[in-house]
């Protein structure tokens, strides 16, 4: 699982830089003076189509990299917290009860 989640998180940020740039040249650059206006060939919404691609892309990088730390936070509870400290030779903590 976790390879396939970096695979994923790889692709999806080669798409963020892609469609970034793809997405600056369309709305900053020289062609934004005569942007087609809504409705016209090529766009969603007025704005191009690589615009909501990026968004998209950073939906996906952004799942990705939570499944990641999801991942690596529930392989650190599966060892156990105090699996370092047994190593050193700490002692282990006794549950004591006190009745009255």
């Amino acid at each position: 699982m976790k390879r396939a989640l970096q695979v994923i998180l790889g692709i999806s940020l080669f798409g963020v830089a892609f469609s970034g740039v793809l997405s600056y040249r369309e709305v900053f650059g020289q062609t934004a003076a005569v942007c087609p206006s809504p409705g016209a060939p090529g766009t969603v919404f007025g704005y191009p189509a690589c615009v909501y691609g990026f968004f998209m892309y950073l939906v996906v990088a952004g799942t990705a990299v939570a499944g990641l730390i999801a991942g690596r936070r529930s392989r650190a509870r599966k060892d156990g917290f105090g699996a370092s400290a047994k190593a050193v030779g700490a002692p282990d903590l006794v549950e004591v009860r006190t009745t009255t």
